[in-house]
């Protein structure tokens, strides 16, 4: 969704898990480099080093360095736990091919210097994309601190009509509606456990943006 959680958020969530020693944390750290306006990346590990023995710290190259078709990453944790990932693996898929891991191995020691022009892109992009659906009447867009989504809510429009007949119930019908009626494609909140919002991947060119951002304003202008 594009939210991030601050240290003292992080510290809080940690100290819970300090007071339950069977349970396991999986850090999924794949966008710490896509963070805007001075947001500072942690991670629980850093957070409460006592956590370090029983966590998992998940990462690759995929979005950072907009490699997704590549197909790799990696994992870091305590070794026992890393050798049955292992031997899980090993029986279940086939390794990495020698290509993206020496692709990945470029893309993490090489200049850093894409990133932080990545960066300037993508905050132009999200300001965009904020800008223009913030402007419709009944959505809610937050501005959010990192990787490439927004994640807006459609609270003033549940029980509207589209203009084709559909009833606005929820974010999938409105999802659903928005798609079937302009041809633009988002992802219903409910698959990321908040209604009634939809998320948009601001990850594609700035005309496209307007573009589809333009037909979702037209789509909600028709709502009675």
């Amino acid at each position: 969704t594009g939210a991030g959680y601050s240290r003292d958020e992080l510290k809080a969530l940690t100290d819970v898990l300090m007071r339950h020693p069977h349970v396991w944390v999986m850090s999924d750290d794949m966008y710490e480099h896509l963070a805007y306006d001075g947001f500072a990346f942690c991670t629980p590990a850093e957070v409460e080093p006592a956590l370090y023995d029983r966590t998992l710290t998940v990462n690759g190259v995929s979005k950072a360095y907009a490699m997704t078709g590549w197909r790799i990453g990696y994992a870091a944790g305590p070794e026992k736990l890393i050798g049955a990932m292992r031997k899980i693996q090993s029986q279940s898929t086939s390794n990495p091919c020698s290509v993206s891991q020496w692709a990945a191995v470029e893309a993490l020691n090489g200049t850093q210097d894409y990133i932080a022009e990545n960066n300037e892109m993508f905050v132009r992009r999200r300001n965009l994309v904020v800008e223009m659906l913030s402007a419709i009447d009944g959505i809610t867009c937050p501005t959010p601190e990192g990787a490439f989504y927004v994640y807006p809510s459609i609270a003033g429009l549940i029980g509207k009509t589209s203009a084709a007949g559909t009833k606005i119930s929820d974010d999938e019908t409105f999802a659903t509606a928005l798609l079937e009626e302009t041809g633009v494609a988002v992802v219903f909140g409910a698959a990321f456990g908040l209604s009634p919002n939809f998320r948009v991947s601001y990850a594609t060119s700035d005309e496209a943006l307007k573009e589809a951002c333009t037909r979702i304003q037209t789509f909600c202008a028709g709502l009675t």
